[in-house]
């Protein structure tokens, strides 16, 4: 089985529109979360969202084309570029058979339905769509875009599996790597969803914060006072490359892909199993598959969305894997920041949880006031400042609705 490493990032996220920038907020706990701009939120219960801030897509992309595009696709073409620079491969030099994209998103171009069926409704109801509709529309076109653009002809699919999209995909592209069917696959997930019908879905099924008041505190991971998740948009990147492929060329390694796991609760269209059944599970096979001990894991990036149940239904199944372990190592939630990428959220913090371990600190859970007595004080969940510590192993967990659950390893080399 071949090795799998990171050699490349990119970032576009409401703390920070690219890695450098993400990364500084991370450090310093910066909350994404603001009023919503994007629509009229006159007539909605939540009115706010972590939404990427002064994004002008024709910085990046041809104007003519961001036009042909949703915005999820563009987040998808800014952030692999990144990427794709900073793994420095030549783009000429390098067997464009051999490399491919897997790339997530949970809903795909959300925007562009909603227009379009918006006009058609308020217009003469003649089918007068957009003849970029259906392209602009379906979630393969963040993979497929980004291949047109490089000329990638290896590999090439979307995955989709609600907020555990992300994480799937670069589980797929590190197994496809491990595989020998591919030298280098750019993997990771995007999201464009502050949108009417979502802020609308998800508060009629009252799993959103309504905390219009302070928005900048409304993701508040496992405080007693939650009451939901904030909505957020962007884009994640991650280069993974085949180990020996990567030091032939001298690329710089960030660290080292050594697991992935997937499993599912079996339980419920949207709640978590209570007792975290599938975490428990998803979570030991992750530490079997990268062959590392409890004891070796320094960080753990929760999915932790600010949810009343979830929230403390991961924590236990962390209790359950960790046994004594789990008091030592340090746990948060970036979501507290960048509020919840849904598709997009495995990718951003696993590049979160990489950047913990080439910058030695782990990023905060912000926004803690009152402590949840469901929740076992011993924990470490890094509140509210960030902690300077040694990673040398990090686990990123992401969790979807369906039951999905899906856990990756790091390590550094």
């Amino acid at each position: 089985m071949k090795r799998v490493v990171v050699t490349g990032l990119g970032a576009i996220t409401p703390i920070g529109n690219n890695v450098p920038a993400y990364l500084e907020s991370l450090r310093k706990g910066v909350s994404g979360a603001a009023p919503i701009t994007q629509f009229d939120t006159t007539h909605f219960k939540t009115k706010f969202a972590c939404e990427v801030k002064n994004f002008n897509p024709d910085e990046f992309i041809d104007r003519k084309e961001v036009r042909r595009i949703d915005r999820f696709t563009q987040f998808a073409l800014v952030s692999a570029g990144e990427a794709i620079r900073d793994a420095g491969f030549d783009l000429d030099a390098v067997d464009k058979q051999r490399v491919g994209v897997i790339w997530a998103s949970g809903i795909g171009g959300l925007h562009t339905l909603e227009k379009e069926i918006e006009d058609h409704i308020t217009g003469s109801g003649a089918p007068r769509h957009n003849p970029f509709l259906i392209p602009k529309m379906i979630i393969n076109m963040g993979a497929g875009m980004i291949s047109i653009q490089y000329g990638f002809m290896g590999i090439n699919y979307a995955t989709v599996s609600a907020c555990a999209s992300s994480s799937h995909a670069i589980i797929n592209a590190a197994d496809y790597i491990r595989l020998g069917k591919a030298d280098i696959i750019i993997s990771g997930g995007s999201e464009a969803t502050i949108a009417k019908t979502a802020v609308g879905g998800f508060n009629n099924m009252k799993a959103m914060s309504e905390r219009n008041d302070d928005p900048q505190t409304a993701s508040r991971p496992y405080d007693k006072d939650r009451d939901g998740f904030v909505l957020g948009e962007g884009g994640g990147a991650l280069v993974l490359e085949e180990y020996e492929h990567a030091v032939r060329r001298g690329a710089r390694i960030y660290c080292e892909y050594v697991g992935g796991a997937m499993t599912n609760d079996a339980y419920h269209i949207s709640a978590p199993h209570p007792e975290g059944i599938g975490v428990v599970n998803v979570m030991n096979l992750v530490m079997q598959e990268s062959g590392l001990k409890t004891s070796d894991i320094d960080y753990i990036n929760t999915h932790g969305t600010s949810t009343p149940l979830g929230d403390v239904a991961e924590l236990i199944a962390i209790e359950k894997v960790f046994g004594a372990d789990a008091a030592k190592v340090n746990i948060s939630s970036t979501k507290s920041m960048t509020g919840h990428l849904l598709g997009a959220a495995g990718a951003i913090e696993s590049i979160a949880s990489i950047l913990a371990m080439q910058h030695e600190f782990i990023p905060p859970t912000i926004n803690h006031f009152t402590d949840d007595p469901e929740i076992n004080p011993n924990l470490n969940l890094t509140f509210n400042k960030a902690q300077n510590r040694k990673v040398l192993a990090a686990i990123s967990n992401t969790f979807g609705f369906g039951g999905h659950n899906a856990s990756i390893a790091f390590r550094k080399l």
